[in-house]
């Protein structure tokens, strides 16, 4: 069963827990795409090199002793969005740091554990959208009555009933989620239902839009066959429009790898 989790970087705290558990474990997952492997211990900016396939590319600047920008240009026809992962080894394993939309191509990485070298790569991924849906939240924030209903809606859910033999999503465009629905639980909460269509799919991702923005935005990652997940909102999201993607993963970009400065503090 998948929880659904809102996406966010990593603080330096997990990353340091992540740490231990990298030196710790004996099985890697392999990384894979092209390296530009020059250790960069100074501000300068680590140019990327196009991956044959995607043509997806990957620059990295340390900007400060302890804070990353990542920037990246190309891609295939269709994308969707991209994956933004690091590790602190090159082999792996990688973390997931976002799912961001296609109309995104930078990201800041902050408040990293210093002097440590991290390494960075970005996947395509692709698919279909449900139609949307518009939900208006009632006003106030959460009750102490709400606080003590348990929330058994909110965890994600695989329901025989709203799963039909899947397409493909290779196959232009089919395979997408159908028959969303978003049922108002409390002022800051909502449940999602739809129709699983796809039968290949990494994943579901729940995707808003909020009533002053301008695209949409991941903001819950979701396993395969799932077709239901609660949210607790955001105070952004009381006017929002919300759609459900189903996804695979596509080509990947190089790799690039920075490392960190002293620590700016005492």
């Amino acid at each position: 069963m998948s929880v659904p989790v809102r996406i966010a970087a990593p603080t330096a705290l997990v990353l340091a827990l992540l740490l231990a558990l990298s030196a710790c474990s004996a099985t890697r997952t392999t990384g894979e795409g092209g390296s530009d492997r020059r250790p960069a211990t100074s501000g300068h900016p680590v140019a990327g090199k196009a991956d044959a396939a995607s043509g997806v590319v990957l620059d990295a600047e340390r900007t400060t002793p302890t804070d990353i920008d990542l920037r990246w240009r190309g891609g295939g026809s269709g994308v969707s969005g991209h994956v933004l992962e690091f590790a602190t080894e090159e082999s792996g394993p990688y973390t997931v740091l976002q799912y961001l939309p296609p109309q995104v191509t930078s990201y800041r990485h902050p408040d990293l554990i210093p002097n440590t070298t991290f390494f960075y790569r970005l996947r395509v991924f692709r698919g279909p959208v449900s139609k949307p849906v518009s939900v208006t939240l009632p006003k106030g924030e959460l009750t102490a009555a709400d606080e003590n209903s348990g929330h058994e809606w909110l965890p994600a859910r695989k329901d025989p009933k709203r799963t039909v033999p899947g397409r493909p999503l290779r196959s232009g465009g089919a395979g997408a989620p159908t028959g969303l629905k978003a049922a108002v639980k409390h002022a800051n909460g909502i449940l999602f239902t739809w129709t699983d269509r796809a039968s290949d799919e990494a994943g579901f991702l729940l995707e808003s839009r909020t009533r002053t923005g301008s695209a949409y935005e991941p903001v819950v990652v979701l396993d395969p066959d799932v077709n239901s997940t609660g949210l607790i909102t955001l105070p952004t999201e009381k006017e929002a429009s919300y759609r459900v993607r189903a996804f695979t993963y596509g080509e990947r970009s190089n790799v690039v790898r920075l490392t960190t400065g002293g620590s700016t503090g005492p």
